[in-house]
């Protein structure tokens, strides 16, 4: 078996918080801070555990990069993350409208006889 037969993606949140903390080399409590933050938003059990995605293991590495190879204050790596998910975001849509345009386009074309 293999992970599309259960589904599993880069943002299926599937780690606990000791084995989150272990693949980004931070320390729990660092992770709390942060998801208290909203620097990264793990998903929740049942129980309302943390449970961390591949994604969001990728994200706390970046936090902690900026942090202590940039130097950027938390405060402003929230808003960086910000601007990039905004910027992910419009590109997917700009990407959604350009499909629409071309089927648009292709449909007017099919419709309207030669030299219409």
């Amino acid at each position: 078996m293999d992970a599309n037969y259960f589904n599993l993606s880069d943002e299926t949140p599937v780690y606990v918080i000791s084995v989150a903390a272990q693949l980004s080399g931070l320390h729990p409590q660092t992770l709390r801070q942060y998801d208290r933050l909203g620097l990264v938003c793990p998903g929740r059990t049942a129980g309302r555990g943390r449970l961390y995605s591949m994604r969001d293991i990728i994200q706390l590495r970046e936090v902690q990069r900026l942090s202590q190879e940039e130097g950027i204050n938390l405060a402003g790596i929230k808003r960086i993350l910000e601007l990039e998910n905004e910027a992910l975001r419009l590109r997917e849509e700009v990407h959604r409208l350009r499909a629409e345009m071309s089927m648009v386009r292709a449909l007017i074309r099919y419709e309207l006889p030669p030299g219409a």
